[in-house]
This record gives structure tokens, sequence and C-alpha cells, in this order.
């Protein structure tokens, strides 16, 4: 039965969704009532169990490869959701910084929109429909001591995301960010106490962020409650950004 924020009979496909934060907008989605393409690189086990639990397709791709993102795309079929969710972190001090950890960064979790969302953009435009979602960090606009490569390519993401939804805007495809805080996973497990305190000092809801919370925010923006919304920054952060 459709509801609110339903996603009845829309085809979506999410990146890096193997785990963490893309597993969440996964599962999300296809509660939603979307059938759901799972991609992800590494991890191909929990993708595998991910798109058995929720009647979705798991397809392996390296989105930072431009012929590997066109692949999956064509791969997943007729997109109504694009979710752009696939990162990693190389953190450093830039002046240690190795240009392999600067372009991977990029790469990853720039470059891989860029690829994604060029494969995808023209059967939106086609058909005048459809949602693009990318996953940002709150990083991307305040920064943090170490990730100058990881809050580059944050920033570009709410940039190009911007601009995307200029183009897209008069053919009625959304483009919209989320951004999160620091939500659970397993890189701020690896946190010292010290510094998940300090976060949380700095949190005005008291608490990290569960996947969950950054997911419900990514349907929200997928569906026709969000008709009107684009080229937005949703920051999902629990009051850390004000």
């Amino acid at each position: 039965m459709a509801g609110f924020c339903s996603l009845e009979g829309k085809n979506a496909l999410v990146t890096g969704a193997s785990r963490g934060i893309g597993r969440a907008v996964a599962v999300e989605l296809a509660r939603a009532g979307a059938s759901v393409v799972v991609s992800y690189r590494t991890g191909t086990d929990e993708a595998a169990a991910l798109a058995e639990e929720i009647g979705g397709r798991a397809v392996q791709a390296d989105v930072s490869d431009p012929e590997s993102a066109r692949a999956l795309v064509e791969e997943a079929g007729d997109l109504d959701i694009l979710v752009n969710n696939a990162g990693v972190t190389r953190d450093g001090l830039l002046v240690r910084m190795s240009d392999e950890d600067w372009h991977t960064v990029l790469d990853t979790n720039l470059a891989s929109c860029f690829h994604t969302c060029r494969a995808a953009v023209r059967g939106m435009m086609r058909k005048r429909a459809g949602s693009i979602v990318n996953i940002s960090s709150i990083v991307g606009l305040h920064g943090n001591w170490g990730q100058t490569n990881y809050a580059a390519s944050k920033a570009g993401i709410i940039g190009f995301t911007k601009s995307l939804a200029k183009e897209l805007g008069s053919r009625n495809v959304r483009a919209n960010v989320v951004a999160p805080g620091y939500v659970k996973s397993q890189l701020t497990d690896v946190l010292p106490e010290e510094a998940t305190k300090l976060m949380l000092d700095n949190t005005p809801l008291g608490r990290l962020g569960d996947p969950e919370d950054v997911a419900g925010a990514v349907r929200f923006l997928c569906s026709e409650e969000a008709s009107f919304v684009t080229g937005e920054v949703l920051l999902v952060d629990g009051g850390l950004g004000m």
C-alpha cells in the first residue's frame, strides 16, 4: 500500500551499498517499494546477502572507472533513482599526503558521481523524471584536520550537484545532496575516546547518527513528497553544523 514517501514501482541504484550508510539506504528504498540494485566494489558476500534480503540485485563495479560506471548503469536498467554513496578515506596531513592518496579519494568520492550521473541522466531526461541523491559530508562544508583530500571531494560533490540540478531542472530531474555528520561506522568505531567525546559535546542532539538516520533523508529526497526540492544540501548531523 502506498504511503508517505512511497517509491512503489521505482527502479533505484545505490553505489557503495555493501555496508554502512549505503546498506541502510538500500534497505530503506526497498522498504519504500523500490526495486534496488546494490552496487559494490568490495564486500561480495555482504552485497549478495543484502540483495537477497531486500529482493534486489547485486552488481560489482568500480565507479571510479568511467567504463565500469557506465556498464553498471546500463546493467541497472531504466533508472528512476540514483544514489551515489561510494567513498573512501585516506587521511593524513597535506605535507605528507601522497599523490596516490589524493587521487584515490577524489576519483572514488567525486569522479564516481560524474561517471554514474553522466551515464544515468540521459534516460531520466528522456522520460522527464528522476531523482539523484549524492552523499557528501559535513566535512565538505566545514573541513577537518587531516582530511584535505576527503573535504575537497565532498565539497566538490556539493558544487557538482548544484550545477547538475540547474542543468536538469527543465527536464523535471532533481539532484540533491545529503551531508551526514558523524555516523556510527567502521570509521568512527576506531576514533579515540576524546575525539568522540568532543564530537558529542558539539552535537546538540548529543549522540552519533545511525546509518538509518541518513537513509530516511535519502528516501524523502527520492520521493514525490520532495518533488519541488532540487539543488539542496540536507545536513543530517544532529545539529553539529549549525
